[in-house]
């Protein structure tokens, strides 16, 4: 799969092996960014890399900062290679995130090959060139747009997830399939189950079908100021819930609840009906059933302030998108925080 963009056009590919990460390591300008869990995992069939280009990261939501990439940009200046370097980074949305920063910066943009580790980062993430990081405990409020040069997904990883991460994963395949309307929430129902019990075959067209649908929107609209912003259905609120929990609430599964908030409402503007909204719901639920819920974190106060610091509000309206009466998406920059309370008690009757 190509993917047009003003920077440059960028490949998606699915391999078998890690066979192309040791071709890499033998190139001298390459320097590479693991995250430790994937590489403790992979050792035996990763390649034996050279100290001074490897940069092992704990990808975790508290390290998403830009202490991290400055502290990446110091080793990799050290690199005899300069405008040359190639940046190769092997990890899941974080380890993207951190690594898009550093490539897009360093030397004003550098060569970067990303190996996406996780099913939410293969499955969305990888494609559209957004890099993000966090600031001040609010959400990707630094970021910028640089694709990688190339992608490739390899899904036998997928099966050392965590049932955690795999589920967040299928918070943004389920995403994609109701943002396509009544044709993909009902694929996404007949076919939830086979996606639970991990049936790689179904998985892998999910994958493809998500980017090839994610597509469509980042080539129109690559730099977020139209069309795609349709994509962020349910980010208003999955955000929030990201940084109330203290991202013990991963991105994905942030995103399932944030559908059924947002969807309620659009019930509660007569946009949709209840049985609808159900519908959507009893998905979620599904890849929820292993999520803990704290009622304290979703008190309205500390969710509107988490709303209002995200990158996507433009004013002190809250704005959101919501499932209109054509079962299609609007942008709606009036919602107000009393429709927002009904909505957490609506999520909290629920779990």
């Amino acid at each position: 799969m190509l993917i047009h963009s003003r920077f440059k056009e960028y490949s998606v590919d699915f391999i078998n092996s890690f066979e192309k990460v040791e071709e890499l390591a033998k190139d001298k300008t390459t320097y590479f960014v693991v995250d430790n869990v994937v590489y403790n995992l992979y050792r035996q069939q990763l390649p034996n890399f050279d100290n001074d280009r490897l940069y092992l990261l704990h990808a975790v939501e508290a390290n998403k900062t830009i202490d991290t990439v400055l502290s990446i940009c110091e080793k990799m200046t050290e690199m005899v290679s300069k405008r040359n370097t190639h940046l190769v980074s092997i990890g899941g949305g974080i380890t993207q995130d951190i690594t898009g920063f550093v490539a897009t910066n360093l030397y004003r943009g550098i060569k970067w090959t990303f190996f996406p580790t996780t099913l939410l980062a293969a499955c969305d993430s990888c494609i559209g060139g957004k890099s993000s990081l966090n600031y001040k405990g609010f959400k990707n409020l630094l970021g910028s747009f640089y694709p990688p040069d190339a992608i490739y997904i390899l899904p036998n990883v997928f099966k050392t997830l965590s049932t955690k991460d795999y589920c967040s994963g299928l918070g943004e395949v389920v995403k994609f399939n109701i943002i396509a309307g009544d044709n993909g929430l009902g694929k996404i129902e007949q076919t939830i189950d086979c996606l639970l019990n991990h049936d790689y075959k179904v998985l892998s067209e999910f994958i493809v079908s998500s980017l090839k649908f994610k597509k469509k929107f980042v080539e129109e609209d690559e730099f977020d100021k139209g069309i795609r912003i349709l994509l962020n259905f349910a980010h208003t609120f999955g955000h929030a819930f990201e940084v109330v929990s203290n991202y013990e609430i991963p991105h994905g599964s942030a995103v399932a609840l944030g559908m059924i908030t947002a969807n309620d409402i659009s019930v509660q503007r007569g946009f949709i009906g209840t049985a609808y909204a159900k519908r959507i719901e009893n998905v979620c639920e599904k890849i929820l059933s292993n999520i803990a819920l704290k009622k304290e974190w979703f008190e309205l106060d500390n969710i509107v302030t988490a709303i209002k610091k995200d990158k996507k509000q433009t004013d002190n309206m809250i704005k959101a998108v919501l499932i209109n009466s054509n079962h299609k998406l609007g942008v709606y920059g009036d919602i107000k925080a009393t429709e927002i309370q009904k909505g957490l008690e609506h999520l909290l009757q629920v779990f």
